[in-house]
């Protein structure tokens, strides 16, 4: 039989890209219509167009592969070389994490920039001790209460069954009277059909992915936080790409970074009208019950600073600087 070397050599040519090309995994929690999903979505594509294609990212919507308290993990033992989460869902395991959950701590898009600068560099260091190198962060909207009765003042929200997703939720439903269910936002439709939540405080994006407006019909704007997600890579897989995928991985991050603000205050408005189209009702609160939150925020804030000792307090120093 005669040797081709012409087929052997394309077969060990097809082999060597085959072997060259490194594939990732990007588990989120969130749906592939949110923009969040379709920001990690133009990231994956703007790795795959930088690196030849060399990197490819493969996103994991909706909590197809790891739920939301599993992501961190999973990124920090190396079953997903990248992941998106919450930061204030891991608040218990490091106060920093919930920082911008603290009711009205930062309340707007600019406070809540000059609040992750400050929160930036203890962040990355804790992660990075952790293994985890942090890409970037997007925030949600502000967030306000979804209830489905009108509500005047904190009194208004007791014996309510209120839908917890992070320590500084649950403590809000503590501090009002209300009665808090862990639901991640997976699940949320389903609790709100079934009757087991009827009142949560999350960003209008929420309140649209998950059709809210279908069980719930009031939303009072309170602006209370802007929590942020942050996309995470397993530093090892980092490590062992090469150096312009890494330079890629890094700028597509910055630029994702970037886009996401935006996107995510240019979505704000538009999130409230989508809700209102639905047949929800937007409301101004009351100043009764801005006052009551404000007390709620003040209160948290007071023993967010007492658990979260030098680390919390560096964060906070530097943000009141600023």
């Amino acid at each position: 039989m005669k040797f081709n070397s012409s087929l052997a050599l394309a077969t060990l040519a097809l082999a060597t890209a085959a072997s060259a090309q490194v594939k990732w995994d990007l588990p989120t929690a969130y749906p592939p219509s949110n923009f969040h999903t379709e920001n990690l979505a133009k990231f994956a594509g703007e790795v795959d167009q930088a690196t030849g294609g060399k990197l490819k990212i493969t996103v994991h919507s909706n909590a197809s592969l790891f739920k939301a308290p599993e992501i961190k993990r999973a990124v920090q033992g190396g079953q997903a070389q990248m992941g998106e989460i919450l930061l204030v869902n891991f608040q218990n395991e490091w106060q920093v994490f919930g920082v911008d959950g603290i009711p009205f701590l930062a309340d707007s898009y600019d406070a809540a920039w000059k609040l992750y600068q400050a929160q930036k560099p203890v962040l990355s260091k804790k992660l990075a001790e952790q293994g985890i190198v942090l890409l970037y962060t997007v925030p949600w909207p502000p967030q306000g209460i979804f209830i489905n009765k009108p509500i005047a003042s904190a009194a208004d929200l007791k014996g309510v069954k209120w839908r917890a997703y992070s320590p500084a939720t649950a403590r809000i439903a503590e501090l009002v009277g209300a009665q808090p269910v862990t639901v991640q936002q997976a699940e949320l439709s389903q609790a709100m059909a079934t009757g087991v939540v009827e009142s949560y405080m999350s960003s209008g994006s929420t309140g649209y992915d998950t059709k809210t407006y279908e069980y719930i019909k009031n939303f009072y704007d309170t602006q209370a936080w802007l929590p942020k997600n942050a996309v995470l890579v397993n530093k090892k897989a980092f490590d062992a790409l090469d150096k312009p995928s890494q330079d890629a991985v890094l700028k597509a991050g910055a630029d994702a970074e970037k886009r996401g603000w935006e996107v995510s205050k240019a979505k704000t408005q538009e999130y409230l009208d989508l809700l209102k189209k639905n047949g929800m009702a937007i409301h101004v609160p009351s100043a009764q019950l801005k006052a009551d939150m404000k007390k709620v925020g003040d209160t948290m804030i007071k023993e967010w600073s007492e658990k979260a000792g030098a680390d919390g307090q560096a964060v906070l120093d530097a943000y009141r600087k600023m």
